[in-house]
């Protein structure tokens, strides 16, 4: 690897650093930042280096963080020794984002667990939500994170629905402004390298919360007018008010169209009315949903082409390993392949992991379910108690 490329001096601004990793990456290098897995883990959730050098010469996009048989120091040890195989075992060096959950706290061993969205939504106090998501972020960050599946943005409009709880409920209002704290907790003002915050990702775009019959991941049939002013609206405020890093598609059809492939939703109306200039990722698999499910492709490959030319940049899964395969056919252009990752170098660049992708296990034993996390935890308990 050779440290003393552009794209490693820190002195440089953002974009030229971006603009010449991209052009010293292959295709398939490419390819591997636009999807991510757990390869890396033994049976008992702890590093291997021998499945390290099986499953990531390439490099990877990003890791979950969260193992139910890791504790905080094993985390921080796994994250660590991670990047460092990526660090000195691969062409170019590129780190990992770790990728995890944090609805209502960080969901690991150890993490401060505050109330339920549904309950911190009965406080009514936005401030304290924002108090709470700063919190999660800091010990999301000290462990390893860089980005957060979270806020929940649905609207909960169907009780038979069985992911309510982790909604702020059935008001647009509510939800928006919840959201909006929610992000600027977890980010700050703009996600830009601030070692105590991450990227924050709204979910589920769009129209996840009220589906037929109250089954989750069935068809959500709105008329465009009910979709802008209810379900896209949570949607709206974080991105123009919170500028949020990361929004998720939904698992769901929204008159008849798989939110995975709906260009309409996440190009002409994300990017093009609210001027949204983060990540797009899917949801968990819900790529391969498009020809398992909702049948709008014919496998695998197909179906990675379609979400990614819908303007899906990032995988929770594995279709996109085929990416490469699409633009050798000429069905993607390798410029839209570029965008793309360059999107995912630039969070990996601002926050300077290229320079100092570890973490202190100490640091983090400090802040994990710290005394004053759990004292906000229990005064965000005694404000969301519902008589």
């Amino acid at each position: 690897m050779d440290m003393t490329s552009a794209y490693r001096d820190p002195s440089l601004p953002v974009e030229r650093r971006v603009e010449d990793l991209l052009a010293r990456m292959t295709l398939v290098e490419k390819v591997a930042q636009l999807v991510g897995h757990n390869r890396f883990e033994g049976p008992d959730g702890q590093f291997s280096i021998e499945l390290a050098r099986e499953h990531g010469r390439d490099g990877v996009s990003y890791v979950g963080t969260h193992h139910r048989k890791r504790n905080t120091r094993q985390t921080v040890a796994y994250m660590n020794a991670l990047q460092k195989f990526l660090r000195e075992e691969t062409r170019l060096g590129i780190p990992a984002l770790g990728v995890g959950e944090g609805l209502h706290g960080y969901m690991a061993n150890e993490a401060t667990s505050f109330p339920q969205a549904i309950g911190l939504a009965s406080a009514w106090d936005p401030d304290l939500h924002e108090r709470i998501f700063t919190a999660v972020g800091r010990e999301m960050r000290v462990r390893g994170a860089h980005v957060v599946l979270s806020p929940v943005l649905d609207l909960a409009r169907d009780p038979r629905w069985g992911r309510t709880e982790e909604t702020y409920g059935e008001d647009p209002y509510l939800v928006s402004r919840l959201g909006v704290a929610a992000v600027r907790g977890l980010q700050g003002k703009r996600f830009n390298g601030d070692p105590d915050h991450l990227l924050a990702t709204g979910k589920h775009f769009a129209a996840h919360g009220q589906p037929e019959g109250g089954t989750n991941c069935a068809p959500a049939n709105y008329a465009e007018r009910i979709l802008r002013e209810e379900f896209f609206a949570p949607f709206e405020a974080v991105v123009r008010e919170a500028n949020v890093g990361a929004i998720m598609a939904s698992y769901n059809e929204i008159n008849g169209v798989p939110s995975h492939v709906n260009a309409w939703l996440l190009k002409d109306l994300l990017r093009g009315e609210w001027g949204f200039e983060g990540i797009v990722m899917s949801d968990g698999w819900g790529v391969d949903d498009l020809y398992r499910l909702h049948f709008v492709a014919r496998d695998a490959r197909d179906a990675a082409g379609k979400a990614f030319s819908s303007g899906v940049q990032l995988e929770l899964g594995r279709c996109f390993i085929h990416l490469a395969e699409e633009v050798q056919a000429g069905r993607i252009s390798e410029a839209a392949v570029d965008a793309a990752v360059a999107h995912l170098l630039r969070v990996k660049i601002q926050p300077g992991l290229f320079e100092n992708p570890f973490v202190d296990e100490e640091t983090a034993i400090s802040i994990t379910n710290c005394a004053e996390h759990k004292a906000l935890a229990l005064e965000a308990a005694r404000q969301s108690i519902v008589l």
